[in-house]
C-alpha cells in the first residue's frame, strides 16, 4: 500500500522490451542497499516490483512490467532519461499524509487544459467514461503516482490544483497538454460502486 505522496524523482536510465514485458532501469536518490529485492515501489503511480538493484555512479534498481501493465499505461512508450514519480511501500507507523493507493492503475487522463499562476500550475484532464464516475469534487484521485483533491468535475473533465511545492518535488513540470497520465481511482469509490451494484442484483432477483 502507499499514500500518494512522492518521495523521489527517479530517472529512467535504460529499457528493454523482453518477455513479453518490459525491463526499466530506474536511477534514484534510494540508497539501493536499503532497497529488499522483491520490494514494491510505485512507478508514476504504478506499484512494481523491484527485480535487481545496484550502484554505479548513483543507485538504482530494476522492475518489470508485464504485459498487462503495458496494455492499461504508457509504459511502453517511455524512453530513457524520463523523470519518475516514486514512492517506496507503507511501513506500519509511518504517517498517512495522503490517500490510500494500491498502484493498480485504472486507466489513462488526457492533459486537456495547463494553467500556470506563478509556481503554481492547474492541470484539466479527460478521461474514458468507465473511470469518470469514480470522480468527485474535493474528492482524491492518484494522478502518476501523486495524492491529489479533485477541484471541479464536468462529465468527463476534471481539473486539479499543484500548489509550489508538489510542482517542484515531483515530476508534474515536465508535462503539457496532450500528455497522458496514469490514473488510479480513490478505493472507497471501487468499494461503494461494488456496494450499490451487488445492492441492485438483490433487489432484482425474485421475491
Amino acid at each position: 500500500m502507499f499514500t500518494g505522496i512522492v518521495t523521489d524523482v527517479g530517472r529512467l536510465l535504460e529499457a528493454e522490451d523482453r518477455n513479453e514485458g518490459r525491463r526499466l532501469r530506474i536511477g534514484t536518490r534510494y540508497e539501493a542497499t536499503g532497497i529488499n529485492l522483491g520490494a514494491s515501489i510505485t512507478c508514476d503511480g504504478i506499484c512494481l516490483t523491484v527485480t535487481a538493484k545496484g550502484k554505479d555512479q548513483s543507485d538504482w534498481f530494476e522492475v518489470f512490467a508485464a504485459t498487462e501493465t503495458l496494455s492499461v499505461t504508457h509504459v511502453g512508450q517511455w524512453k530513457t532519461g524520463r523523470r519518475i514519480n516514486l514512492e517506496r511501500s507503507l511501513k506500519i507507523g509511518d504517517e498517512l499524509g495522503g490517500h490510500i493507493v494500491s498502484g493498480h492503475i485504472d486507466g489513462m487522463a488526457e492533459i486537456v487544459d495547463r494553467r500556470e499562476t506563478s509556481d503554481q500550475i492547474t492541470f484539466s484532464f479527460t478521461v474514458s467514461d468507465a473511470v469518470a464516475p469514480f470522480i468527485a469534487k474535493k474528492g482524491s484521485v492518484a494522478l502518476n503516482g501523486t495524492s491529489l483533491t479533485v477541484n471541479d468535475v464536468e462529465g468527463n473533465r476534471f481539473s486539479i490544483h499543484l500548489i509550489p511545492y508538489t510542482v517542484a518535488e515531483t515530476s508534474w513540470g515536465d508535462y503539457g497538454v496532450g500528455d497522458h497520465v496514469n490514473i488510479e481511482v480513490d478505493p472507497m469509490a471501487r468499494y461503494a460502486a461494488r456496494l450499490f451494484e451487488t445492492l441492485g442484483q438483490v433487489q432484482a432477483l425474485p421475491k
